[in-house]
């Protein structure tokens, strides 16, 4: 005792010390390593977002240049238009060879020319189709401003049949499922995106007498986006993936990109995520951040593109690769996490050596408890100092002096009741627990014996009867259905109280390949009216490519409703228990789980429901059926676990092997 005394004491000296000491150097350290980890992760994460904003603002510049060149070509096309005569059918033929051969200089896909009204006269690539108005709202801006102007436009797929050549086939692409994305039922995109131009045809005096339209379409093209993946990220990469990428969507879906998919494709067809769409799409704004593109995580920024009225139609993408700024960041962080391991390690060694330093004359004392506790009652400290240590020296000098005064006197007596008292520790301790064994099984018996005597004699004229009655009837009577659900449920009556017997005994189940899902089924039926009289809702999600299990299908079924009427009890008022099975293919097991919205059971009760004769009913419950379900869940080699919190209810969920071999 004086050792422990005494060991507690240098204990609490040094570690107080110590703990002093690291606590400040720990604390301080931890806060300089969280404040720099954060810091280091916000500059990377900033870098890369302002890297994916400059390459963003490129790939917008790009986007424009390709609308201006797109310009240029229309009025380059406006110049062989002769103002007044074109208008002459015979003039207007020759006129579709000259803008056909440019068009295909140019690299656009249609050329339309139109009057001044929107009547289009002329179509470069569909000649044929022509006198219908040109739906565009460019028309407004060339006539107010008689200069060319530059947009993006939505063209749906009989706008683009019009047009002619392959447009319409070159428009469609199919759509992804994309996790994440906003919900459509559409399976694949036909509508257009055409960046486009339209320039005045003017007569001398300067009056606009006809418009031009040239443009060409995104979707399906490649050039436009690797050229400015080229410029922008100069064909860098990633442990053998492209660093960078770009994408022109037309509403959510891509329609040209060069961001891949797992199989190398072009991601065409997959969409953006539901909070891009909702900030760029609808609202018209700018995103950046941090975004799981197609099949891997980017540093992403999206720009709207907006048509002629200035309504977004669609969307620029740039990004880039997030693990190589993650693994740049990780790296800082353990270089920054090994200097103030080795900071943390080196004040460690500086502290401990001050502490012993101080609390040598600790020791000392302590050196001196040890003697005292070999029983050498004559051995004293030399006091060093008049501090705090050398008058505890004193003290233990004055209390080893009165110690073996006591002892002496003491000690027998002291070691003749400790012995007494472990003695009649024991002897209470094998009483009570004999006692608790006795009382179980004594009230086990009784009852099993009990339901024997009482139950088996009426079951058996029961059962005896009806089989009597089943072969009296006809065999295409209606009621034979009825009464062989009578026999099947009086000898499953026979079985529970079968079952009771061998909690006590502990018989073997009878083991058959068993479908959970239909003994669930059975047990639901046959308690139904019972279910609608407490008002309580049954939900079943049974799976259905659950194997057949080894088990006892009558003591499985016991097991069952004896949870269910449990569940039924503890909802008085009403409620819904949910019983869903499920298949565990690595554990190779399934599970059975029922879940009541009942009150609850108490924290502190939940360890003992499982116990014989431990009820929550008061007297209207036995205690046993959950604890005969504990023992017939464990002959099978399985597990039952109860799960309450109070005022949300109880989930129980009973574990069962598909081998039994392995269980």
């Amino acid at each position: 005792m004086i050792t422990d005394l005494a060991l507690r004491l240098r204990r609490s000296l040094r570690a107080k010390l110590i703990l002093t000491f690291s606590a400040v150097i720990i604390a301080g350290v931890a806060l300089s390593a969280a404040a720099g980890i954060a810091l280091i992760g916000t500059a990377i994460l900033r870098q890369a977002q302002d890297r994916v904003r400059q390459d963003l603002s490129g790939l917008v510049e790009q986007y424009h240049k390709e609308g201006e060149l797109i310009g240029s070509a229309v009025e380059l096309a406006v110049q062989g238009v002769e103002p007044g005569l074109w208008r002459d059918a015979a003039v207007r033929q020759g006129l579709a060879g000259q803008l056909e051969k440019l068009r295909q200089a140019k690299g656009l896909d249609y050329l339309t020319l139109a009057d001044e009204k929107g009547k289009v006269m002329l179509r470069v690539r569909n000649p044929q189709v022509f006198g219908d108005v040109y739906q565009n709202d460019l028309a407004k801006w060339v006539q107010w401003s008689k200069k060319t102007v530059i947009s993006s436009e939505r063209f749906t797929r009989e706008q683009l049949l019009r047009e002619g050549g392959d447009m319409a086939e070159r428009a469609r692409v199919m759509t992804v499922r994309t996790p994440g994305s906003v919900d459509r039922p559409e399976s694949e995109e036909t509508n257009g995106l055409v960046l486009m131009a339209a320039a005045p045809v003017l007569d001398p005096q300067r009056r606009i007498e006809g418009i031009l339209y040239g443009g060409i379409l995104v979707n399906n093209t490649s050039d436009l986006v690797d050229r400015a993946k080229r410029i922008l990220y100069r064909e860098e990469s990633f442990q053998g993936r492209d660093l960078g990428g770009v994408t022109i969507f037309l509403d959510d879906y891509r329609v040209a990109t060069n961001v891949p998919m797992s199989d190398g494709r072009r991601a065409l067809g997959t969409r953006v995520s539901e909070e891009v769409y909702r900030r760029v799409i609808e609202r018209g704004s700018r995103w950046t951040g941090r975004a799981f593109v197609v099949e891997a995580w980017r540093i992403a920024a999206y720009e709207p593109i907006r048509d002629i009225s200035g309504k977004p139609i669609g969307m620029l993408y740039a990004g880039v690769l997030e693990a190589p700024f993650t693994r740049l960041r990780n790296r800082i962080v353990m270089l920054y996490l090994a200097i103030a391991l080795l900071t943390v390690l080196g004040l460690a060694v500086t502290a401990n050596l001050a502490a012993g330093r101080v609390l040598r004359p600790v020791r000392e004392l302590v050196a001196a408890t040890g003697e005292i506790a070999r029983g050498n009652l004559e051995h004293r400290v030399k006091p060093r100092s008049g501090d705090e240590i050398g008058r505890l020296g004193d003290s233990f000098n004055r209390m080893a002096g009165e110690l073996k005064r006591a002892t002496e006197g003491y000690r027998e007596l002291n070691q003749s009741l400790e012995q007494r008292v472990r003695d009649r520790t024991r002897e209470l301790d094998e009483a009570r627990d004999q006692l608790l064994q006795t009382e179980k099984l004594s009230s086990l018996g009784k009852m099993a014996a009990g339901i024997a005597h009482e139950i088996n004699n009426p079951l058996t004229s029961i059962l005896l009867n009806s089989h009597l009655m089943e072969e009296r009837l006809p065999k295409n009577s209606r009621l034979r259905e009825n009464l062989a659900l009578v026999i099947g449920e009086t000898e499953r009556c026979s079985a529970i109280v079968k079952g009771m017997l061998e909690f006590a005994r502990q018989t073997v189940p009878n083991m058959r390949p068993v479908d959970l899902n239909g003994a669930i089924g059975k047990t639901l039926l046959l308690m139904e009216s019972q279910m609608l009289v407490q008002q309580v809702a049954v939900n079943a999600r049974l799976d259905r490519s659950l194997p057949r299990v080894p088990a006892d299908e009558g003591k499985l079924r016991q097991v069952f409703a004896n949870i269910i009427l449990n569940a039924a009890d503890a909802m008085a008022g009403g409620g819904t228990l949910d019983v869903a099975t499920r298949l565990d293919a690595e554990r190779r097991s399934v599970e059975i789980s029922f879940r009541d919205s009942g009150g609850g059971i108490p924290r502190e009760l939940l360890t003992r429901v499982f116990d014989p004769f431990f009820s929550t009913k008061g007297t209207r419950g036995t205690g046993l059926g959950l604890a005969i379900s504990y023992g017939i869940i464990q002959q099978h080699g399985g597990g039952i676990t109860a799960v309450s919190e109070e005022g949300k209810g109880t989930t129980f969920t009973i574990t069962l092997p598909i081998d039994r071999k392995k269980a």
